[in-house]
């Protein structure tokens, strides 16, 4: 699942998603493209990190989700 958020004009990427290797990922990719991605056991602590990470760039003024489920 992807998802945009947007601040001043700016887009930030995330993804979540299952790893190849095994477990869950999930992938944020700035405004000037720098990745970083961190790993998960289980989904359920990819959702709470999820929410979290929501909440946290809520907070420092994105806008958003924008996107949808592929």
């Amino acid at each position: 699942m992807f998802r945009w958020f947007e601040r001043r004009g700016e887009f930030l990427r995330y993804e979540a998603r299952e790893a190849r290797e095994g477990g869950f990922e999930l992938c944020v990719v700035t405004p000037d493209g720098t990745e970083s991605v961190e790993r998960f056991l289980d989904s359920s602590d990819l959702a709470k990190r999820q929410a979290e990470f929501e909440r946290q760039i809520t907070a420092d003024g994105w806008t958003g989700p924008h996107g949808w489920n592929l």
